[in-house]
């Protein structure tokens, strides 16, 4: 189960990547806009003051991260998995922020949303690329070395593409596709930044299968070898973080 509380530790460092995204899309006036994989639906709120005519619908499979979705005119929320969600009508704009790397066909997810598109429609999306840094590398090693009989069958190596793999899924005839990837490098407040970020993400799954008693040890081994990895300096715990972008823009047919 996905923790609000834990994941908004960072809420402005995960943000950034959503707006970068979002400054890419050159939709102007939609009418209908959906953020697939909310969460708690602050960012979603974003795009409805950008796009002040527009109806955007968030949703996300999580209950607990739904209950703390902000009301407001011509914004709505639900409760819903990505890999199951075909729109009721044409979509003006698709974003999904840090989603689909949790989905593993999700390639063919997004060229069945690229479909989905109204025509001059827009699709927008982000994944983390960083499945290769120390911080996923510390958390295998734990896991293959104490933890593989609770865990093992969750560790993953690549779920992801870079930017030229997305162009290609998703380039073709009557589409316009702007790929990218940036290394942010977040300095992390505190002890144990890192395990603090992570704990909210990519350790989630695990702590949703271990028993209760057992998260404070299997913490502990992550945190040893994450703060060997990333060593806290004066100023902070520099903490550099690969996504990967991909803007693709539905060519109307009278352009």
């Amino acid at each position: 189960m996905w923790d609000p509380e834990v994941y908004a530790r960072y809420a402005e460092e995960r943000a950034r990547p959503f707006r970068d995204l979002v400054a890419r899309i050159g939709a102007e006036r939609p009418g209908y806009v959906v953020d697939a994989g909310c969460g708690s639906g602050e960012l979603t709120a974003e795009l409805a003051r950008r796009w002040p005519e527009a109806e955007v619908h968030g949703f996300d499979s999580s209950p607990a991260m739904i209950e703390r979705a902000p009301a407001g005119d011509r914004l709505s929320f639900s409760v819903g998995d990505v890999a199951d969600w075909r729109p009721e009508r044409p979509v003006d704009v698709i974003v999904c922020n840090a989603v689909l790397q949790w989905v593993p066909d999700h390639p063919e997810l997004l060229t069945r949303w690229v479909e989905d598109l109204a025509p001059g429609g827009w699709l927008a999306f982000q994944v983390p690329g960083n499945f290769h840094a120390p911080s996923h590398e510390a958390v295998r090693e734990v896991i293959r070395v104490k933890w593989f009989d609770w865990l093992g069958d969750l560790v993953r190596h690549d779920p992801v593409g870079g930017p030229a793999d997305y162009l290609d899924l998703l380039a073709g005839p009557g589409r316009e596709v702007d790929a990218w990837e940036t290394t942010y490098l977040h300095v992390l407040p505190g002890r144990n930044a890192v395990l603090g970020w992570i704990a909210g993400t990519a350790l989630r799954p695990m702590l949703d299968r271990l028993p209760e008693a057992e998260h404070e040890e299997f913490l502990t081994d992550c945190g040893i070898l994450l703060n060997e990895a990333y060593p806290r300096r004066p100023y902070g715990t520099p903490f550099p973080f690969r996504r990967v972008f991909a803007v693709v823009r539905k060519v109307a047919t009278d352009e």
